[in-house]
């Protein structure tokens, strides 16, 4: 990762924040949300995004683990109200479910 790379990755992760489904369908209803898949790190993702890396990008969209939040998804997050965290790359917000903590039992 170049300097410059690094510098935006931190600023991102600075960014980055919870958020719930009310708060994002706004974005949802102008078409400029997008879902990363939980595997992914949202970061990772939205350094990409930014800096215009249309070969990690276009590798992400045809595995289908990056993509425009459709109908259904939006749906289910509105029916299951998930914890979710985002960043925003303009004209874009990227967002992704919020991983469960293990529980301690």
């Amino acid at each position: 990762m170049t300097e410059h790379a690094s510098t935006l990755y931190a600023k991102l992760l600075g960014e980055t924040a919870p958020i719930t489904w009310q708060e994002l369908q706004p974005f949802f209803a102008r078409g400029a949300l997008l879902w990363v898949e939980g595997h992914l790190d949202l970061v990772e993702v939205a350094l990409a995004v930014a800096e215009d890396d249309q070969a990690k990008v276009a590798g992400w969209l045809g595995a289908g683990q990056l993509a425009k939040v459709e109908e259904t998804r939006a749906q289910d997050l509105l029916a299951r109200d998930p914890s979710l965290w985002a960043v925003v790359v303009a004209p874009w917000v990227l967002v992704q479910e919020r991983a469960e903590s293990p529980s301690l039992h």
